[in-house]
């Protein structure tokens, strides 16, 4: 284990990671398999940081290189045909006299060129494989113009050719930098000077920018692998924030929460109170408050003046109430000789009235 630690620093120290292919490799991943070090370490021998391995690498470079150079030679010549079908098509919609024969003789070579293309008629390829249709250079050759048809028609095309590239130049360069159509002969040639290093300064830009991209592409690999990683690791620490923090403190929260609502219910009776205030200040104004005030004033008395009236009544019974069961006879028969009284007071009214 003390073994397999130290390689795993001097891996992490010495940047070994840097000679191995963009991957989403961690600290944590070399201490949970302690033998994956030295399987890297061993495979930076024998492969460089694009995964590609070095025995390959040199072979596949030169392959690359040969495959390009014969791109290059196909494209140079696929352009040229290109061109002379489209000088064929543009020169031949209504011909000169003097053109017809020129364009007869051209398009004559070229059909030629595209059948030995076509039945494989290369002289490189005869002695390892069998032409179609068992075909031979020859077999074409009396399809040809004649050679001083052939002649005429080789020293005509160049400048017929220098024409046309001219036209495809000043149309790529109208495309390019749009403001040369405006410009004059001598400017458009100067442009056009220049015109392929541009072009090739601008090609070289974008394929930085591609590479830029590709980096930067694997740079967004590695965050992504690496992105939920870490919130796993925000999802632990919240729980432990949690777990720890959150339940220890709830009782102080608890607390703190009780008297701010005994604060708030106080706040709320006080509004109350100050509202009943409000209401009786606008109900009772001072001119109604003195009247109240007179009203009390004059019920108190008349309370005061009962009150004494009461008391004297019930002296005056407490005096009476000293004779015994002999004061009630005296008070009965007191009521009945007062109703006799009113009585006959009532009928000397009546007689009185006839």
């Amino acid at each position: 284990m003390a073994a397999s630690g130290a390689v795993d620093g001097k891996f992490l120290q010495q940047g070994w990671r840097s000679q191995l292919p963009p991957c989403s490799l961690t600290d944590g991943d070399l201490s949970a398999y302690p033998g994956l070090a030295n399987l890297l370490m061993v495979l930076t021998k024998h492969m460089d940081s694009s995964g590609m391995s070095i025995a390959l690498a040199q072979p596949l470079e030169e392959a690359t290189k040969e495959l390009q150079m014969h791109r290059a030679n196909w494209l140079k010549w696929e352009a040229l045909q290109r061109l002379l079908q489209e000088a064929l098509l543009e020169l031949g919609a209504d011909p000169a006299p003097q053109d017809k024969k020129f364009l007869e003789t051209l398009e004559h070579q070229l059909l030629v060129a595209e059948l030995k293309r076509v039945l494989d008629l290369d002289s490189s390829l005869q002695n390892s494989r069998p032409s179609v249709l068992g075909l031979e250079p020859a077999n074409l050759t009396e399809f040809l113009p004649a050679h001083q048809e052939l002649e005429q028609m080789q020293k005509r095309l160049p400048t017929e050719l220098e024409k046309l590239l001219k036209a495809k130049c000043l149309a790529l360069l109208g495309y390019y930098r749009p403001e040369s159509d405006s410009a004059g002969g001598a400017a458009q040639s100067i442009m056009l000077g220049t015109l392929a290093e541009s072009l090739a300064t601008e090609k070289q830009h974008l394929k930085e920018a591609r590479a830029q991209q590709e980096e930067l592409i694997g740079c967004l690999e590695q965050q992504k692998a690496a992105y939920p990683q870490v919130l796993l690791r925000c999802l632990a620490l919240l729980k432990r924030l949690a777990r720890e923090f959150r339940l220890g403190v709830q009782s102080e929260l608890d607390q703190l929460n009780t008297q701010y609502l005994e604060i708030k219910c106080s706040a709320m009776f006080l509004k109350i109170r100050l509202e009943e205030l409000n209401i009786l200040l606008e109900t009772y104004t001072p001119e109604k408050v003195n009247v109240h005030r007179m009203m009390r004033d004059n019920l108190q008395a008349s309370l005061s003046q009962e009150e004494q009236d009461l008391a004297a009544s019930r002296k005056i019974l407490s005096n009476y109430e000293i004779l015994g069961p002999e004061f009630e006879e005296l008070v009965k028969e007191y009521t009945r000789l007062q109703a006799v009284i009113e009585n006959r007071r009532w009928v000397l009214t009546e007689f009185n009235k006839d």
